[in-house]
């Protein structure tokens, strides 16, 4: 295997934080993205969010909705740029089947959790997630909390 080169930047371009609060994930997937060459040009540049974005499942195809990729004002001069224009994800049939299947279920919805790099390509991490209910976030949070509060204690007890 190849080793990461010291000072290399990471391949994590965008993250969807709120989507791991809201929702219960089940199912991960990656999904190729359609993109036009000044989106790749704004990506790599770090341009790209994924805030308020989810997955729209339509006539057998995946498209990406409501992300947004800032373009650069040097690289999109003679193209007119929509920054939150519909991406269309592509996946195999097999596995948009079976998204289409689960998402027709109550409560079940797909959304994106990350964009990254994957050698030259950019990849989308989608996930079939259920929603959290409102004591669930909270447990979540108090677990989170607690976890903080072990290590703070562990490390205290080490130092001394």
């Amino acid at each position: 295997m190849t080793k990461k080169k010291p000072g290399t930047p990471s391949s994590t371009i965008a993250l969807n934080k709120k989507a791991k609060h809201e929702y219960h994930i089940e199912e991960r997937f990656e999904a190729g993205l359609v993109l036009l060459g000044w989106e790749v040009k704004s990506l790599r540049a770090g341009k790209g969010q994924l805030t308020d974005a989810y997955v729209l499942l339509k006539d057998g195809e995946a498209w990406l909705l409501g992300s947004h990729i800032q373009p650069l004002s040097t690289a999109s001069t003679h193209v007119i740029a929509d920054p939150t224009r519909t991406r269309k994800l592509l996946l195999h049939e097999k596995e948009i089947a079976k998204l289409i299947g689960k998402v027709n279920q109550t409560g079940h919805t797909c959304v994106p959790l990350a964009l990254y790099w994957k050698k030259n390509k950019v990849k989308c991490e989608i996930a079939l997630v259920k929603g959290k209910k409102q004591f669930d976030k909270r447990a979540t949070e108090k677990e989170r909390d607690w976890n903080r509060q072990k290590q703070r204690i562990i490390r205290e007890a080490n130092v001394s």
